[in-house]
């Protein structure tokens, strides 16, 4: 369930001045426009104790989400924070309540929690580990169907095709790309990039693969901007006009290296993302993006485990959500 943390942190104003307008503190001098923006940032993390006029002290049942990444690292990268928030928002829905442990966070789940929603990448012996709790579990943006459990991910294939044949369409047979190496929190196992390994066969099919074209680094943004000023370095005139970064934070990164060397967008480089948070449109120019539906991803996460919780019956499955293309102003288009 969202939190006046929550609320604060992405409307930039204090917790105070959150519970206050919330609550509709008359004493407290704010702007119409802060006002709002906090009233809309409530709305869309589904935040409605300020709409009830009475609350239930019925116990709610508890489903634990274990995020991958650490609390801060949720606020750096947007794209699991809306995995979160769409379960949130649907275990509210289905009344149920919420306990979130991240990475950095040692934790023990209480006897009370009746199901686990595991959102990024984990080994198999963290796996086995959450298998110990003998709760259903279900795990979002990784594969692990092949470990017995039920999983909801994205279709990278489909994406990266998407991105090249776009590239293609405009006439640019020469493409790069800017992707990361993860590992798992535990340091026990690396996790290839399926972007890349879906970018190499499908440009190798189109013959038009390039190995000088490949740039690999972590998905930050000091990475991206480290890469693409590389890439700037090492290929100089050779420097292909088309380049699809794996992430936003790759993307703005690889932006700012691009304009402080003075190289145009869209008119000497396109640049295509992926994941399509709300950064892609603060920055100019806007970035065109490959959208992946991660509130849904979430949603569906919290269904899955909600009829598996109803039925006390596992039949391991995965779901894979489509993408699109979201052309803006980083790339050609006509």
């Amino acid at each position: 369930m969202a939190t006046l943390k929550d609320i604060a942190q992405l409307a930039s104003v204090s917790i105070a001045t959150v519970s206050r307008v919330l609550n509709r503190d008359q004493s407290l001098s704010v702007t119409e426009e802060t006002r709002h923006r906090i009233l809309t940032v409530a709305e869309e993390l589904g935040y409605t104790k300020h709409l009830k006029t009475g609350e239930s002290h019925k116990p709610k049942q508890k489903i634990a989400i274990i995020q991958w990444v650490s609390e801060q690292g949720e606020l750096d990268d947007l794209y699991y924070y809306q995995i979160r928030l769409g379960i949130e928002k649907r275990a509210q829905e289905l009344d149920y309540d919420i306990l979130r442990y991240f990475n950095d966070q040692p934790f023990t789940l209480s006897e009370e929690v009746i199901g686990i929603l595991c959102i990024g990448k984990f080994s198999r012996v963290q796996i086995t580990s959450f298998e110990e709790y003998q709760k259903p579990l279900v795990f979002l943006d990784s594969d692990t169907l092949a470990l017995g459990h039920t999983c909801v991910i994205t279709d990278f294939c489909t994406a990266v095709k998407q991105v090249v044949d776009h590239f293609l369409n405009q006439g640019l047979d020469k493409i790069g790309i800017l992707t990361g190496i993860e590992e798992t929190t535990d340091q026990t196992e690396v996790i290839p990039d399926q972007r890349l390994e879906h970018f190499r066969h499908y440009t190798s099919e189109k013959g038009i693969y390039q190995e000088t074209f490949i740039f690999q680094g972590q998905f930050t943004a000091q990475s991206g901007y480290d890469l693409m000023k590389r890439a700037i370095q090492t290929l100089g005139d050779q420097l292909p006009p088309a380049f699809f970064a794996a992430s936003d934070s790759l993307a703005i990164g690889a932006l700012r290296a691009l304009q402080e060397a003075s190289i145009s967008l869209p008119d000497r480089v396109s640049l295509i993302s992926f994941n399509d948070t709300s950064l892609t449109k603060q920055v100019y120019p806007p970035l065109s993006s490959i959208t992946v539906y991660t509130e849904e991803m979430g949603r569906i996460g919290m269904d899955i485990l909600n009829k598996e919780v109803l039925h006390r019956r596992k039949i391991p499955s995965l779901t894979m959500l489509g993408t699109r293309l979201t052309l803006r102003d980083s790339t050609k288009n006509g």
